[in-house]
């Protein structure tokens, strides 16, 4: 897979793609990261990539020019087959998801838009982009921290990535569920115990305790995950019993 991220401020990403399961994959030659500065693709002599928004108002607003251009570059580089997704980092996205990252992993070439200032010229959302995405309910300054978030969430589901490939699929939200509880050595802690079920060397009462501790997890965490998640007849009786009991 190929990432390229167009960003005013490139030197962000030196730590984040170097470090890391993202530094190790990139080794591997397993995903291409690069942090692309948009503002070089400016065409004017100040190379100014924002201007005032019609109509009045604060802030300033980013041209489509230069996004345009550095789009169109990196795809004409290329040569590949199947146009890449354009994801723009927006406030007004789309709220980001395990589920998105999954979609996301299945593609070739992702090419990353962040921005600054008070907004984007609205034909790059018509015209450049695929897709918009919000990492939550909040404002930040720009653009880089949640392509940073969105970036590690899909380049881990890349195979080889993981050192172990179950990992991602077992982790919180992959299984439409929260994660169950986990343990490890001393098996006393302070006098805490692990639970007797995961020492016993039963691998199929092990995975009934994990899933049923999923489930209660996220009965109790996460309940509306429950309504939209993958549940036998049998889980659900068990469920509004627990309910019940509770």
């Amino acid at each position: 897979m190929r990432i390229d991220v167009l960003t005013l401020f490139p030197e962000m990403f030196d730590g984040v793609f170097g470090a890391s399961i993202l530094g190790k994959a990139r080794d591997k030659g397993i995903v291409e990261l690069n942090a692309v500065n948009f503002r070089d693709y400016a065409n004017n002599k100040h190379n100014t990539v924002d201007d005032y928004p019609y109509g009045g108002g604060g802030g300033m607003v980013l041209k489509p020019e230069p996004l345009f251009a550095a789009v169109e570059d990196l795809v004409s580089r290329q040569h590949e087959e199947a146009a890449p997704r354009v994801v723009l980092m927006c406030p007004q996205g789309e709220p980001f998801t395990q589920r998105k990252a999954e979609q996301l992993a299945g593609e070739k070439h992702l090419i990353f838009v962040c921005g600054h200032y008070e907004g984007y010229d609205e034909r790059i959302r018509e015209h450049l982009v695929t897709d918009e995405i919000s990492i939550g309910d909040y404002v930040l300054t720009g653009g880089e921290l949640p392509a940073m978030v969105v970036i590690d969430s899909v380049a881990r589901l890349l195979p080889g990535v993981l050192g172990n490939e179950t990992s991602a699929v077992t982790d919180s939200f992959s299984t439409g569920l929260i994660e169950h509880p986990h343990y490890t050595r001393p098996a006393v802690f302070r006098g805490w115990e692990v639970p007797d079920v995961l020492l016993s060397g039963h691998h199929a009462k092990v995975e009934q305790w994990r899933r049923e501790q999923s489930l209660l997890r996220t009965l109790k965490r996460r309940p509306e995950l429950l309504e939209r998640a993958d549940l036998t007849d049998k889980e659900r009786i068990w469920l509004e019993r627990q309910q019940t009991e509770k």
